[in-house]
């Protein structure tokens, strides 16, 4: 019993690495797509313009 743990533990050490390898591919991922968002003419100008009318004083 005790060698069949061992060899458990020993198979299971590299998960931890795959786990953290696949979410940075994902939040690479998601960083992609949000920046060709942001890029884009009509995303740029309502983030504007939600500045401005955040900024602007309506006294």
């Amino acid at each position: 019993m005790e060698r069949w743990l061992q060899r458990f533990w020993r198979e299971e050490r590299g998960a931890t690495t795959a786990e953290y390898a696949v979410t940075t591919m994902a939040a690479v991922g998601f960083a992609g797509v949000l920046l060709m968002l942001l890029r884009g003419d009509e995303v740029r100008g309502l983030l504007g313009d939600l500045v401005r009318r955040a900024l602007s004083v309506d006294g």
